[in-house]
Parts: C-alpha cells; sequence; structure tokens
C-alpha cells in the first residue's frame, strides 16, 4: 500500500505541477521510491524481507518522509 500511494502522489504531483521548474525531478523523487518498494512484492526475496516487523517500520518511515514531501513541494 505504501508503494502504490508514494507512486501515485508521485503522479498526482507531476500532473498538477505542470509547468513548475524542476517538476519532472522532484516528482520522480516520489515516483522511483515507489516502484522500487512496489517491485519489492514481486521478488521472492523482498516477499520474505517485507513480512518481517524490521521492515515494516523501515517502510513506515520512508512512506512519511515521502507523504510529508509531497506536501512540502
Amino acid at each position: 500500500m505504501a508503494a502504490y500511494g508514494a507512486f501515485a502522489v508521485g503522479l498526482i504531483n507531476l500532473r498538477y505541477q505542470t509547468g513548475s521548474d524542476q517538476n519532472l525531478m522532484k516528482s520522480l523523487a516520489l515516483i522511483i521510491p515507489g516502484v522500487l518498494l512496489l517491485a519489492l512484492t514481486f521478488i521472492d526475496a523482498g516477499k520474505n524481507w517485507l513480512a518481517t516487523k524490521a521492515a515494516a517500520q523501515v517502510v513506515t518511515v520512508i512512506w512519511v518522509l515521502l507523504v510529508l514531501y509531497s506536501f512540502i513541494l
């Protein structure tokens, strides 16, 4: 859910800030982590890691930071 959220927020940001300076780079800062995290869900090692409590905490912190970053943009 966090991967999709970061990816979606990045795409929304890309669309609604069309014409802004450095918009693509700012949006990619949200899109790339979301895509990478989503890709982890398709890899067996990634699935096993994401099932741990430590991974849940790491993903939650990263997701919160990305969402906060999206509001700062």
